[in-house]
């Protein structure tokens, strides 16, 4: 049995060898399928993994108390959609000063401006700067880290200190010459001291999330004074298990503060973390479903070509097979012969197409600031696919060429 096997696979490599030029087609058009496949599988879980790694950052035991909810922003421009009140000053303050609940830590926060230039003596940024105003737990509850100098600190907060903290886009440009820290920026007009640079955090939504200034809440407040301020209050438990019970005492605090009564619908939002990972991993889902649609389509047609180019194969061999059938050659064999031939172009497709794939996904990756890793299971899939592609495409040229009459298969011209 194995020396039939290894005898077909010689001839089927004679065979692919004799036709290099039809050979390399079709591999190439099966590698498309399994390159659009397994390329863009490779990308959605590397963002799967960085969702995943930001999250875990960010701590599974945070919510936020904001206008609307994500249900809420979606429909907030509809007719029949409720119109929520801002969140004040007053209000958000208040709340960070009555809510007790254990192990817990509250941060206000506001987008100040968008669009700003900055400046660092004849230096300027683009107008596209965001300036966040915000107290000295924003960054630890959002997740974001420094990588050089501080944070914020209490007394930066309650002293209105003229300090920032600011994204890694400013030490590559305005400070790539020197240490950042310490170093004097200019937020229309104002003087602040840089004390901190953000690690790295790339774009999300299309906004860069490097390109923000974070200052005190209160400069930002008399910088930036304008009606109809929107706050938003974040706040991050310690402890875990906790998070329910803590947005319960939350809910019932801020209604109090909005003075609702038992009979009034909240007013405002929450939105848990765990709720944001759970809807960004089912778009990653959603993403998963129209890769395998994309890459099976795509398949399709190369199986189809696969299948004529063995058809075309079987009928320029039609003597040859006579041949091997009147030399005693059984139509198993004959029948192995083709099916081991277009088993091995698949499989040489599949290769081609996943190491296009993991490369595209790799470029990719590093080009949006992915946690690229080897997708084994999109590697797995490619070669699953393949074979049963060339299984599903061999079966019928090789039933074919098994049922070749050997007298007919010998006159051929």
């Amino acid at each position: 049995m194995w020396k039939i096997a290894l005898e077909n696979t010689k001839i089927a490599i004679m065979s692919i060898r004799s036709q290099l030029l039809r050979t390399c087609i079709t591999v190439f058009i099966i590698a498309i399928g399994i390159w659009a496949l397994v390329g863009i599988l490779s990308v959605v879980s590397a963002l799967r993994n960085t969702i995943l790694e930001d999250f875990s950052s960010m701590g599974a035991n945070t919510f936020s108390i904001s206008q609307y909810d994500m249900a809420g922003k979606m429909a907030k421009n509809k007719s029949t959609a409720k119109s929520n009140p801002i969140i004040t000053y007053d209000q958000a303050r208040k709340f960070k000063e009555e809510y007790q609940y254990p192990f817990s830590v509250t941060s206000l926060s506001f987008t100040a401006a968008t669009n700003i230039e900055v400046k660092k003596d004849e230096v300027k940024t683009d107008p596209e700067i965001s300036i966040i105003g915000c107290d000295e737990n924003y960054l630890p509850n959002s997740g974001l880290k420094v990588e050089q100098g501080r944070n914020l600190s209490y007394t930066d907060i309650k002293n209105d200190h003229y300090v920032c903290v600011v994204g890694s886009d400013f030490s590559k440009k305005m400070f790539k010459d020197y240490n950042p820290i310490n170093q004097i920026i200019s937020i229309r007009g104002y003087k602040f001291k840089v004390i901190g640079i953000l690690k790295e955090q790339g774009s999300t939504f299309g906004n860069n999330e490097d390109q923000r200034v974070f200052i005190p809440i209160q400069i930002a407040r008399s910088i930036f004074n304008a009606a109809d301020i929107n706050y938003t209050i974040k706040v991050s438990i310690m402890q875990e298990g906790h998070l329910n019970t803590s947005i319960d005492q939350a809910i019932i605090d801020f209604r109090n503060i909005r003075r609702l009564t038992p009979a009034h619908t909240s007013d405002f939002g929450i939105e848990r973390s765990d709720d944001m990972l759970r809807s960004m991993i089912k778009q990653t889902e959603m993403l998963n479903l129209a890769a395998w649609l994309i890459g099976l389509i795509t398949i399709l047609g190369s199986s189809i070509a696969l299948m004529n180019i063995m058809l075309v194969s079987v009928t320029e061999r039609t003597r040859e097979i006579g041949v091997r059938k009147a030399l005693g050659a059984k139509r198993k064999t004959i029948a192995q012969q083709f099916f081991t031939e277009t088993v091995i172009i698949g499989q040489l497709g599949g290769i081609l197409g996943t190491v296009l794939g993991i490369l595209t996904a790799y470029g990719l990756s590093s080009l949006m600031h992915f946690t690229f890793t080897i997708p084994w299971s999109a590697i797995l899939s490619a070669f699953i696919t393949t074979f049963i592609v060339a299984v599903l495409s061999g079966l019928y040229p090789a039933l074919k060429a098994s049922k070749l009459d050997p007298v007919e298969a010998l006159r051929y011209e």
